[in-house]
């Protein structure tokens, strides 16, 4: 071996500065054929993999939608590396696999009238998905699209004649509305609307005569229109916000009689209400007025007779049937707490199938059997029972909702924060903590079940701090955009106040936290390491921003400027420099704790370019940091092969830099040449 390479390598084995190793010292393995590029991260032991091994065999199964018939049902599920299609036709029933593909299928929507799915599907995470037809009784299917351009938000219309969806086929970087028209002869596409700037427009749903479509326009997190297009002449009607006051306006529906739309706003308060909207006289009604959270989903029937809705209320979803007509709804009694998605009614409208995820469950398909009065009384039953590797879920730790204070203050009053915790049972003296931050930035985080958080706090003994910093979803429209351009570190401050309230946490050690986050979560991780260092222990990066403007640059063309509108336009002189300023990648002298950076060499969001150029900044300043890349996949993994090594890597890392005494079965070995090489530094 390389006497420095060899050097390196033992350095990590004995946990070591890394100060002396020059920047070429790379130790490089490959895992999974050849996909799965390790630099500088030591051998897994054995046992990591054994002790993670039922964590890792979790399973899931969302609902996809209803056969034909309406008595059977699609989910997605996983029984080999990746999602596919599955049929299950009773409650607890088999799920039986219809597609074999290599690659993860994406939404699937259930042709009207006929015994077909149209799909969407990437190649090697690139995201670049194609819309395919799969005939359920062949088991054949071909494509749709183009086979180059990215295709999204496939919607069928009610004759199942047409396809409408979002595409970028026309230049590659514009988010147009597209429509096929099939026939027994085959498929024709046509441009029906182009995007006049860098906003996305996409389709939600055709009238019942096939005339006209719901289109939604996304600009930004605070800002997106709904329009009807009339199919034929083309004509555009902007029927809900405006592009002077902005405003969150997604479309829904039509309504029974095709005269009026449902859509949910937040123009007249901080949340997202339900609204119906008279197209003849612009006449609206709010609906859910009284309720002060977001409206999240709405559906209905296909006759439009019935309804139903959730409310995201601190993160936790409420269910809410509405008659549309009355326009008189109620909340759904005894529903598990949990989140909700994936509704979707039969044809006959008797029965509403979703996906229920809480704490303690991995995601489930449910059926909720409608009677003839639902407002009153609907009876839920579970359809899919998902595998958990075996584990007693019972004992799984179920997470508390704090609010912390920051730096700044409302009315007078610190402002809080609101984030949940997981403590590990039977924990004895403070413990260490894993503060898991999310993406987007305008995502939110919300209590799902989550095998690794579980793995975490089992294994390690490590509470998980999942905050909701500003700039997060779900708590209205001011919260939301308080991190919006020259705002951007205030999110970061919010970390720093939650490491303040670690500190009068007597469970928690305020001298063992780590951060691990992706996408522009992995910019918080880097941005905290680079401003708390002297508080952090170790931090993990996905898929993350390192320097904002080079992200703006090299992002993929169709989602540049709806990134602009969020992170600032780098174009600019004086948003660049602020951007070059806050950028990790021009910080890393700041950067003083070790580093896990994990990407994907597809990935069309935060390219690969981003993750080394931090790579080589921390290395270059004798930094020490392990780096993963997978040449198989994008922005995160989805392969079971590379999701479980990169679990075990991870929990390998926390180990090794966030206890006081690693987990002794977990010690990487270490050969002979690699002792002596240790003793002789």
């Amino acid at each position: 071996m390389n006497k420095q390479r060899l050097l390196a390598t033992a350095l990590v084995a004995v946990g070591l500065t890394w100060s002396a190793v020059s920047p070429a010292a790379v130790e490089t393995r490959t895992l999974n054929n050849g996909n799965l590029v390790l630099e500088d991260i030591p051998p897994v032991p054995d046992q990591v993999a054994d002790d993670l091994n039922r964590y890792q065999n979790v399973r899931s199964a969302a609902v996809l939608g209803w056969t034909e018939e309406g008595d059977s049902l699609y989910v997605s599920t996983r029984f080999g590396e990746v999602n596919q299609i599955h049929r299950v036709d009773r409650p607890g029933g088999a799920r039986q696999q219809l597609t074999f593909f290599q690659e993860p299928v994406g939404q699937v929507e259930p042709r009207p009238q006929a015994s077909q799915l149209a799909f969407t599907m990437d190649a090697g995470g690139s995201e670049d998905a194609q819309i395919f037809l799969f005939d359920t009784a062949s088991g054949e299917s071909r494509m749709l699209s183009d086979g180059e351009s990215r295709n999204s938000a496939i919607t069928w219309s009610p004759d199942g004649s047409l396809l409408a969806y979002q595409s970028t086929r026309r230049n590659g970087r514009s988010n147009d509305l597209w429509i096929t028209r099939l026939s027994s002869d085959g498929h024709t596409s046509t441009l029906a609307l182009e995007s006049p700037d860098g906003s996305w427009w996409g389709p939600v749903s055709f009238s019942a005569d096939n005339r006209r479509l719901l289109v939604q326009q996304y600009i930004s997190s605070t800002n997106s229109l709904v329009h009807v297009l009339d199919i034929e002449s083309g004509e555009l009607q902007r029927v809900a916000g405006d592009s002077e006051n902005q405003s969150r306006n997604y479309a829904a529906d039509f309504d029974t009689d095709g005269n009026g739309i449902f859509y949910v706003s937040d123009r007249r308060g901080e949340f997202a209400q339900l609204v119906h909207r008279d197209l003849a006289t612009g006449e609206e009604r709010v609906i859910t007025a009284d309720i002060p959270w977001d409206v999240s989903t709405v559906v209905l029937s296909e006759d439009r007779r019935r309804g139903a809705f959730t409310v995201n209320e601190n993160g936790m979803d409420q269910l809410y049937l509405i008659d549309p007509r009355s326009m008189r709804f109620r909340k759904v009694a005894d529903m598990p707490i949990g989140v909700v998605g994936g509704l979707q009614f039969n044809s006959a409208g008797d029965k509403l199938a979703l996906s229920i995820n809480t704490p303690k469950t991995p995601t489930d398909t449910f059926v909720l059997n409608l009677r003839r009065n639902p407002l009153r009384h609907a009876e839920l039953e579970r359809w899919t029972r998902s595998e958990v590797g075996g584990l007693d879920t019972e004992n799984f730790v179920e997470p508390e909702l704090v609010q912390y204070p920051t730096f700044d203050e409302v009315n007078g009053q610190p402002r809080k924060i609101p984030a949940f915790v997981y403590r590990p049972r039977n924990a004895e003296g403070p413990v260490p903590v894993i503060i898991s931050i999310h993406g987007g930035p305008e995502a939110q985080y919300r209590p799902y079940f989550s095998s690794t958080y579980q793995l975490w706090l089992e294994k390690l003994g490590a509470a998980v701090i999942a905050p909701n910093v500003r700039g997060s979803a779900g708590y209205g429209k001011t919260y939301v955009a308080l991190d919006n351009g020259f705002k951007r570190e205030d999110s970061v401050r919010d970390i720093g106040a939650l490491l303040d309230w670690i500190e009068t946490q007597p469970d928690l050690d305020a001298d063992r936290v780590a951060v691990f986050g992706g996408s522009y979560g992995g910019y918080m991780v880097l941005a905290s390491a680079m401003h708390y260092s002297d508080r952090l222990r170790a931090a993990v990066d996905i898929v993350g921003i390192s320097n904002f403007v080079t992200f703006l640059t090299n992002t993929r063309d169709y989602r540049r400027d709806l990134r602009r509108v969020e992170y600032g336009d780098e174009r600019d002189p004086d948003m660049r420099a602020f951007l070059e300023r806050i950028s990790p990648s021009n910080n890393v002298e700041k950067i003083r704790v070790p580093m896990l950076v994990v990407q994907g060499e597809n990935d069309p969001r935060v390219p690969v370019t981003e993750a080394e150029q931090i790579v080589a900044a921390l290395r270059e300043g004798g930094k020490p940091v392990w780096y993963m890349n997978a040449l198989n996949e994008g922005h995160g993994y989805r392969k079971k092969e590379n999701r479980d090594v990169y679990a075990q890597v991870t929990a390998l890392f926390f180990s090794e830099h966030l206890l006081e005494k690693p987990v002794p079965s977990w010690k990487p070995d270490q050969s002979e040449e690699m002792q002596s090489a240790g003793q002789a530094l």
